[in-house]
């Protein structure tokens, strides 16, 4: 008889637990929707909080080109304390998120399909622009060997941030795509929250 050892079995469910959050609940075009409505209700805020962006500002090396990928999130960890936090829960609510943090992981969400889908559509092109730049850097005989570190460590936050793009599954990007115009117009010319 064939029988699983107690400790696999309970390995195994422990699993299968701790892997369920990381199937989050689908990305729905609504949801899409709910998240570009509550972006364009918080740009209206923006003017009652105009220290906000220095705030954030102070923290922007710790932002980086590695958080690209998940910025929404980040942003939202960086507004903890501040007056903006409060009223950010409050629009998102309204919109049907749970709390500012599961508006900022949507909204990473959205940003990676959005991302993967402008990719999608240059991928070749930026591969070339990323190895030109990079050959740039290491050839330029104007920087010093700490800026050009420096300048690979941005350049290897932008592949993570388009490698963590290129992964973001294709039923998000079938949500997202319908609404690009409106992410578009939604973010053109503003601050990052």
């Amino acid at each position: 008889m064939n029988r699983q050892h107690p400790i696999l079995l309970a390995l195994t469910f422990l699993f299968a637990l701790f892997t369920y959050p990381a199937q989050a609940e689908t990305l729905t075009e609504q949801k899409v929707q709910s998240f570009i409505s509550s972006l364009n209700d918080l740009q209206g805020m923006e003017s009652r909080y105009e220290d906000l962006p220095q705030d954030l500002a102070s923290d922007e090396d710790e932002i980086g080109m590695e958080n690209m990928s998940s910025i929404f999130s980040t942003a939202v960890e960086k507004m903890r304390g501040h007056g903006m936090y409060d009223d950010l829960q409050s629009v998102v609510r309204e919109h049907g998120f749970d709390s500012p943090e599961n508006w900022g992981e949507t909204g990473d969400r959205i940003f990676r399909a959005w991302t993967a889908i402008e990719m999608g559509q240059q991928s070749g092109q930026m591969n070339q622009e990323m190895a030109r730049a990079m050959e740039e850097i290491n050839n330029n005989p104007n920087m010093t060997e700490a800026q050009k570190q420096q300048m690979r460590q941005m350049m290897g936050g932008a592949m993570s941030a388009m490698d963590q793009a290129a992964k973001a599954p294709e039923a998000d990007k079938q949500a997202v795509r319908p609404h690009m115009e409106a992410l578009r117009s939604a973010t053109q010319d503003k601050g990052e929250y």
